[in-house]
């Protein structure tokens, strides 16, 4: 079985930064895309940035600037710095990654959410 397991969510004041972890456990034989993804009350779960294993690293036009998205292959774990966070990042925000177990081919994988409340 795979685990995403997310942490470093929170409250912040608008202007700060948070920066999420997401580690990734399990028979695992390879991580392709690792990616973080938002839904925000009321709207659908968008793409926030994404980084695969081999090419550039790509991020949604609202957060181009203000966040980094990077990884740790020997940790099996993926980064979001989130810097100059404004109100509108309020979100819970999901850990993606395309994996491969033993026995099987890639499966999408998804993290039980952690919650960024930025106040104004």
């Amino acid at each position: 079985q795979v685990q995403l397991v997310e942490s470093g969510g929170g409250l912040v004041q608008a202007g700060g930064s948070l920066r999420l972890s997401c580690a990734a456990s399990g028979s695992i034989t390879a991580i392709y895309d690792m990616a973080w993804y938002r839904q925000a009350p009321g709207k659908q779960r968008e793409l926030v940035a994404r980084i695969p294993t081999s090419g550039d690293t790509n991020y949604a036009d609202s957060v181009k600037g203000r966040f980094t998205i990077s990884g740790d292959n020997a940790k099996k774990t993926v980064y979001l710095q989130m810097n100059a966070l404004k109100p509108e990042d309020t979100a819970v925000y999901y850990c993606n990654a395309l994996i491969t177990t033993w026995g099987s081919g890639p499966s999408d994988y998804w993290g039980q959410g952690t919650q960024v409340t930025v106040s104004s």
